[in-house]
């Protein structure tokens, strides 16, 4: 039987609420597969351990962390702490410090749920999402000068280099060939920005040479919005810079009918480090404690990590659990329905149980 050592990372807001629900579905799973077994490790580090320590987790945090198979990560954020402060101190230390330069975002409508695009049900908007995770925008590279002053500058550089655009390149033409439609859709930004930006379509060029069955097209970002609202079964698998991909896969999940099911997986495709599993929808403190978060992205996200594990029975087990439960209407409010993440939770895991997948 297989262990896999799992680092849960439940931190602010919602995360505590729909980490503990993905791990009864991850127990379910592991009861009614019966060929592996999780070993699950809590760590206590957010916002709150900040307002004790000063600082998000551990000096050591990334070291007592690289043990692990795969991080499971709630969300990261406070109304009292300052946003860059929570992100910069937690959840990109860990991304950039593992090297998870892939991070990837599928996208489709369940049934049950109410896409707010007219005619377009589950089916027809179906979509991968890679984002480049360790450069571009989020590279951390600036300054500011003369603060207080008129004449304040403050100067965000993004970087791009020709092995990080490579490499995310190629892993975005991989998955798409191993997808059935076999297209890929490269975002950039390259009529305005024109250094980073240019080079990105010159490598998406010379990378498309290695996959000849590979269908692909390129876009701009702000067209790119208006495709995915109005062409939705136009696309299928799409790569773009930390920036774009970051803003269109909160586009994504909305038009899929709630940012609730969205899924997230930070991965090190080279498995040097662990690679790190989050639901899309942030720390949510408007709707902390009341028992109604959506639990669903939280299962998307331990199917992908059970996936990237190998464990994909065990992860097409729970996605058919959750869609049965979704087509049966048991449902957060945030996408119509009236049931708590405690009862969703019950519904999936009796599924899991259930199940003859």
């Amino acid at each position: 039987m297989k262990t896999y050592k799992i680092a849960a990372i439940p931190a602010d807001g919602i995360g505590p609420e729909v980490i503990a629900a993905g791990l009864q579905a991850l127990e379910a799973l592991e009861r009614r597969d019966g060929s592996f077994t999780l070993e699950v490790e809590h760590f206590d580090w957010g916002s709150d351990y900040y307002k004790k320590h000063g600082a998000m987790m551990p000096e050591d945090g990334t070291a007592q962390l690289k043990p692990f198979d795969a991080i499971f990560f709630g969300a990261v954020g406070a109304p009292d702490v300052p946003d860059h402060i929570t992100l910069w101190g937690l959840r990109l230390p860990i991304c950039q410090g593992f090297d998870q330069y892939a991070n990837v975002r599928p996208t489709r409508i369940l049934p049950g749920i109410t896409s707010p695009l007219a005619g377009v049900g589950p089916g027809d908007l179906d979509w991968v999402i890679v984002r480049e995770n360790s450069e571009g925008e989020y590279a951390g590279h600036g300054g500011r000068a003369h603060r207080g002053f008129p004449e304040e500058v403050g100067t965000e550089v993004a970087i791009f280099t020709r092995v990080g655009v490579t490499r995310i390149m190629r892993y975005a033409f991989k998955l798409a060939q191993a997808r059935p439609r076999k297209l890929l859709t490269v975002v950039t930004k390259s009529n305005a920005q024109r250094h980073g930006m240019v080079m990105w379509d010159e490598i998406a060029a010379e990378v498309a040479q290695e996959f000849p069955d590979v269908t692909w097209d390129k876009m701009l970002v702000d067209a790119m919005t208006v495709r995915m609202t109005l062409k939705p079964k136009s696309l299928d698998t799409i790569v773009a810079t930390n920036l774009h991909a970051d803003i269109l896969s909160d586009l994504a999940g909305a038009l899929a009918g709630s940012l609730g099911v969205a899924p997230t997986a930070n991965i090190d495709p080279e498995r040097r480090f662990p690679s790190m599993f989050e639901p899309i929808h942030g720390s949510a403190f408007d709707i902390t404690g009341k028992g109604i978060a959506n639990p669903v992205a939280t299962f998307w996200t331990a199917s992908q990590m059970l996936e990237h594990l190998g464990e994909p029975k065990a992860a097409a087990r729970l996605m058919a659990a959750v869609e049965k439960v979704a087509e049966d209407g048991i449902m957060t409010p945030d996408i119509g329905g009236t049931a708590t993440t405690q009862e969703v939770t019950d519904a999936v895991c009796d599924a899991i149980r259930a199940s003859n997948i």
